[in-house]
């Protein structure tokens, strides 16, 4: 019987005269699994080639991937048989005997049940008395759980001996959506599988064979919004599917895609990101409310503008990115000219403002209007140097300068002048500025705070009284580093240097690193936020691919190693180790000598010492 004919049978039965595509075409064998679930595919089936079969499996991923659906295939494939077959296989395209009753959810030796209604000890003591007795027909008995990270700690703790040690005619399945939330105790005893999110070209391609089986019309621009929409899940995305073949009348048309999904011309999404990069203001808020008054929802404007930001940066560095069959022509084209265009500090910073703009327009009472406000900083923000390059100019300028004291231009008059990063650093002044006398005001070039935290600090020079300077932190090495955060009494930091920080240079205002494995990831940024407050500059704190010198933690330990070595081969101490078989040396202590014997210690160390020598003074603990 064809699809279509059951569709029929069932539409006569129910009294209904249509079938959800999710349903309709919902995967009854592995051949249909194999769209974005390849490796587990590729698993069971040498698994059942080989009669490796597990005693349960677990199955796990986000709604709409097939968890349920793999679950009954499963079950279908462990119980299949015909007049030919009679052992469990992966190959289903002949439906067997229990085939369509275990699709359809209603085979009395495959039980289903949700752990969502059934959480409780009593539900899993149900199966544990169940499970001694054989199948009525079946091969094997299965189980299926669903949403099995519901169950309770003792419904967990009563499935674990059973799930250890099964009857030889029982199969568990679960399927969670919530793989942290379930016991390591029962993940160790099943066989994990991990379904991936169908990727957008696949589901435009499953949506593409869909649609033909159906005579529908579709455009290839309303599936990839479609699959977009869907976010790897092809049950979403048939129901998506399904109401655009509604909203459209039969035919799946991509304005009246965009307009049910309330999104945004894509090709305006460029114009509009367009703008941003050049920093027209006006440009950008007209063309937003333009796609406004079309009826685009004003988070999803911003959701598809940080889309083309990621799209454009990925393209960067992966160009074969382009080649995304849910890419339009139009942002193919354009992502890829702006990738050569735009630098990746811009796209970085236009990225960071909209992941805090979108929760922003999300939340607000206004939507339309809050996102208009993180459009303005965007464009604002789009010719503004990168914050560790201005830091860099700010240094260098300071340097050139004399140490912060910049130079003040010929000319007669008084006046202020201020020093603006936009593009260049360049000193800027409304009225000349006579160099100032010795004993009079002097011009001090000074970090200021920032008002705006999109914006990039900015220096300015103010007039005060000559006063001494503040002594300047030397900080030259690692060493310096933790000795800083010794006397600022933050043991946590020093500690964090100590142990996880490889030098790899540093140098005022910047430092090169390379971190051990077990740095937490938020080292670098509390480090370059320590710095500027210790030291009264900004500070570029990056990650190097160098490896680096040995962290403080790793030098002491390499150094106390070579003392134990150096003195392993004194003499002295050789003889000591030879006579006492089983000695070994612990220790190697440095003890400062006395004022008195200062001098007396000195002399022979330096005349006679060589290197590896054990040296007066020493203490070598045994």
């Amino acid at each position: 019987m064809s699809d279509t004919e059951r569709q029929s049978k069932d539409a006569a039965s129910t009294g209904t005269g249509y079938r959800v595509l999710a349903r309709k075409y919902r995967p009854k064998d592995f051949t249909d699994l194999m769209v974005g679930q390849e490796p587990m595919v590729q698993t069971l089936t040498n698994a059942f080639e080989t009669g490796r079969i597990a005693q349960a499996y677990m199955l796990t991923g986000v709604r709409g991937v097939g968890k349920t659906t793999t679950a009954r295939i499963l079950a279908r494939a462990l119980n299949y048989k015909t007049a030919e077959i009679d052992k469990p296989t992966i190959d289903l395209r002949i439906p067997g005997e229990h085939c369509q009753a275990i699709m359809e959810g209603r085979h009395v030796d495959v039980i289903e049940m949700d752990a969502a209604s059934h959480t409780g000890i009593d539900d899993i003591r149900e199966i544990i008395e169940q499970v001694r007795y054989r199948p009525v027909s079946a091969r094997y008995k299965v189980y299926i759980i669903d949403e099995v990270h519901m169950l309770s700690t003792q419904a967990f703790n009563g499935l674990l001996k059973t799930l250890e040690e099964p009857p030889e005619h029982v199969k568990f399945i679960f399927a969670t959506t919530e793989i942290r939330k379930v016991p390591i105790t029962v993940l160790s005893r099943c066989q994990r599988f991990d379904l991936r999110r169908i990727s957008a070209s696949d589901l435009v391609g499953l949506f593409t064979t869909i649609a033909s089986k159906e005579g529908i019309e579709a455009e290839p621009d309303a599936l990839a919004m479609i699959a977009r929409a869907a976010e790897g899940s092809a049950r979403d995305g048939l129901s998506l599917l399904d109401q655009a073949i509604a909203h459209g009348g039969g035919a799946v048309l991509a304005e009246m895609v965009r307009g049910m999904l309330g999104l945004a011309d894509r090709a305006r999404i460029v114009d509009l990101f367009h703008h941003i990069v050049k920093g027209d203001v006006a440009a950008a808020l007209g063309e937003f409310e333009s796609q406004y008054e079309a009826g685009a929802n004003p988070v999803a404007v911003l959701t598809d503008l940080a889309d083309f930001t990621h799209l454009v940066t990925r393209l960067k560095y992966v160009p074969d990115a382009a080649n995304d069959p849910s890419l339009s022509e139009v942002e193919r084209t354009k992502a890829a000219e702006f990738a050569k265009g735009v630098a990746v500090t811009t796209l970085s910073r236009i990225w960071q403002m909209l992941l805090k703009g979108i929760p922003e327009a999300e939340g607000s009472s206004r939507p339309a209007g809050a996102a208009e406000m993180v459009l303005i900083r965007l464009a604002h923000a789009a010719h503004l140097p990168a914050p560790e390059d201005a830091a860099r100019r700010l240094a260098e300028f300071s340097e050139t300068n004399g140490g912060g004291r910049p130079s003040a231009p010929s000319g007669n008059g008084g006046g202020g002048a201020t020093v603006n990063y936009q593009g260049n650093l360049a000193a800027r002044s409304t009225e000349s500025i006579p160099r100032p006398h010795p004993a009079g005001p002097t011009a001090m070039l000074r970090a200021v705070p920032n008002p705006d935290p999109h914006n990039v600090p900015v220096g300015r020079v103010e007039t005060k009284p000559t006063e001494a300077p503040k002594p300047l932190v030397s900080v030259n090495s690692i060493g310096d580093i933790a000795n800083l955060a010794g006397d600022k009494r933050d043991v946590k930091i020093k500690a964090l240097v100590r142990n996880f920080v490889r030098p790899v240079r540093i140098e005022p205002g910047r430092l090169d690193v390379n971190l051990t494995e077990g740095a937490p990831g938020t080292l670098l940024n509390e480090l370059a936020v320590k710095l500027k407050d210790w030291t009264g500059i900004h500070w570029i704190v990056s990650l190097s691919r160098e490896e680096g010198q040995p962290t403080m933690v790793e030098a002491e330990a390499n150094a106390k190693a070579q003392q134990v070595s150096d003195a392993r081969q004194d003499p002295d101490v050789a003889a000591i180790l030879a006579q006492f078989p089983g000695a070994k040396i612990i220790d190697v202590r440095v003890r400062a000598p006395e004022p008195d014997e200062e001098e007396e210690v000195k002399a022979p160390a330096a005349a006679e010492s060589d290197e590896g020598d054990i040296l007066p003074g020493d203490d070598i603990i045994f």
